[in-house]
């Protein structure tokens, strides 16, 4: 045993870092390369290895000597040796199967480095029907292209993920630049990181390149990404993202960042359809259709436009329908971002096949000390229930617990307390539940928005917000994402979506963008309703963020001067 290391590492591959160790920065910073955070309790960290986080590193390079070497060097008793039996297998197993093309009669080719594995995964029944078995020979076979997309996904689900290397098609020429200067004259360039995420993605145009996903924190400018690659790939391009504000956001970009015109960039809503060069639609468009039973009426805009480039916004929120029309355009370019790769759903592998893997990723912390991004100060303060609300509580169903504990209109008097504490701060307070959003913003005088704000009206607060005419503004699940308020310093969560991690990720990235040379200073609240459901599901909301180094200070709602005082 060597006490001075900050790992133990357990036979099922779990990791386990203590919090408190004087190695533990080192340690969270370096299994965030290989390895996904499962538990965050305040003393020890709970970090597990999956065929998944392997890949990624296998794809970003990471050397698999680098890994079973740390993880040797860093544990504190012997590493069992079939964590790195296991390790070495899915690592090698990235690359051992790959896709090619060799003729244009409208086949490709999967070969493998390994005839027995590809003999055995022949034999499974959601691969074969695939495949043409019958011209298997030395470690390879024949498939339709049109079987691409659900052949790759088939085989990452079985283990074995499919290196692409059978090109895409090129699309309509486009010509477009990044400008020196935007549109309202300052001096621009993409920083350091920005280029080399498009470059990782791009890939010298090689036939393994063009598909994968940026993984950047909110703020951090991935959109500045995207047109990037926009720049490199030169042709007609697809913008898929969450909603019209952000899609209007994504315009505004381009015609100040690019040299393109207001004719090139069209709008694909439910407001207006309007295909052009460059065209940007939602995800809810592309979802829509008159029925459950009937076909999605909009999927042919993927289809039929003769794209050379698609970029997924907020890939990690990408609905199954589009997964699944992912899979028959598998010979478009493919560009994702996201902030984080979790997905609730368990759907982390439908991404890595369907987009492809992960090209890029810069620690939120790294930025914060680069001054890219502000620097947070991150609160759970818990608030007590007084008799009625825990008497409803207990008598609640389990389901109906979370919405009793959330709504605890003790948090009114907390809330109200931070604004005035804030009233100089710009304040974003943020919920899931509508009536208690009601409730806040009649008792504060606050400006709401919700999803059923039209979209003139969210546009006309948010402007206001930006130039300093509201200095707090109330918004519900539409403010998780894609809304451009970089003097946001200030977000009170006043209930959230159970123990959705990408949501509490997406919700401190609102007040992260840079406030200043040195990217400034956020403070993020969230409030929690003492002894109930509430607690444990904000545990598992902070699981990404503990990932990346953010630490919550709990505070007690009766002690929560002292954090103001701080703050």
């Amino acid at each position: 045993m060597n006490p001075a290391n900050p790992l133990v590492v357990q036979t099922d591959r779990t990791i386990l870092v203590e919090t408190r160790h004087p190695r533990f920065e080192e340690a969270r910073a370096r299994l965030a390369h290989f390895a996904e955070l499962q538990k965050s309790p305040e003393f020890v960290h709970f970090y597990r290895v999956t065929p998944i986080s392997v890949w990624h590193a296998a794809a970003l390079g990471e050397p698999l000597d680098d890994i079973v070497g740390y993880l040797q060097t860093a544990s504190m008793y012997p590493v069992p040796p079939k964590v790195i039996a296991d390790l070495g297998d899915w690592y090698r197993r990235y690359g051992m199967l790959r896709f090619e093309r060799l003729d244009g009669d409208g086949r490709l080719r999967l070969s493998s480095s390994d005839p027995a594995v590809l003999a055995e995964l022949l034999e499974s029944r959601t691969v074969r029907p695939l495949v043409d078995a019958a011209s298997a020979v030395d470690g390879a076979v024949w498939f339709p292209e049109a079987n691409r997309g659900v052949i790759k996904h088939c085989l990452t689900k079985l283990g074995y993920p499919v290196v692409d290397e059978a090109g895409y098609t090129r699309g309509a020429q486009l010509d477009v630049a990044l400008r020196r200067v935007t549109g309202g004259g300052q001096p621009f360039a993409p920083r350091d990181y920005q280029r080399r995420a498009a470059d990782a993605f791009w890939l010298d145009g090689s036939a393994s390149g063009g598909c994968g996903v940026v993984v950047l924190p909110c703020g951090a400018g991935k959109t500045v990404v995207a047109l990037t690659a926009m720049e490199l790939v030169r042709a007609r391009t697809l913008v898929l993202t969450t909603n019209t504000v952000a899609v209007r956001q994504w315009r505004r970009e381009l015609l100040d960042k690019t040299t393109l015109t207001a004719a090139d960039v069209g709008e694909y809503t439910g407001d207006q359809k309007d295909v052009r060069p460059v065209t940007i639609a939602t995800y809810q468009i592309l979802t829509w259709r008159r029925r459950k039973t009937d076909p999605f009426v909009h999927f042919p805009l993927l289809e039929n436009a003769d794209w050379g480039l698609i970029v997924y916004d907020e890939v990690h929120l990408l609905p199954a329908p589009v997964f699944r029309a992912t899979a028959a355009i598998q010979a478009r370019r493919r560009l994702g971002l996201t902030a984080t790769l979790v997905r609730e759903d368990g759907k982390e592998g439908d991404v890595f096949s369907l987009i492809g893997p992960k090209r890029f990723e810069v620690p939120w912390r790294d930025l914060e000390a680069r001054g890219w991004l502000a620097s947070a100060r991150c609160y759970e303060v818990r608030v007590p229930m007084g008799e009625v609300r825990a008497a409803a509580y207990r008598a609640a169903t389990r389901r109906a617990r979370s919405k009793v504990a959330a709504e605890n209109e003790a948090k009114l008097t907390v809330v109200g307390r931070l604004l005035r504490h804030h009233a100089g701060d710009r304040v974003l307070v943020i919920g899931m539940y509508l009536d208690q959003l009601r409730v806040l913003a009649r008792t504060f005088d606050l400006e709401l928005i919700t999803g059923r704000t039209p979209m003139d009206a969210r546009e006309r607060l948010f402007h206001a917000f930006r130039d300093g005419r509201l200095r707090s503004l109330c918004v519900s699940k539409v403010g998780n994402f894609a809304i451009d308020l970089p003097d946001a310093n200030v977000l009170i969560q006043v209930s959230g979506t159970f123990g959705s991690r990408q949501e509490e990720a997406q919700r401190l990235g609102r007040v992260l963008r840079p406030k200043g040379d040195d990217g400034g200073e956020a403070v993020f609240y969230t409030l929690v309703s003492e002894g109930s459901c509430d607690e444990d599901f904000s545990r598992q909301r902070q699981l990404f963020l503990a990932e990346q180094g953010y630490a919550y200070e709990i505070v007690a709602a009766e002690d929560l001067r002292e954090a103001e005082a701080r703050a």
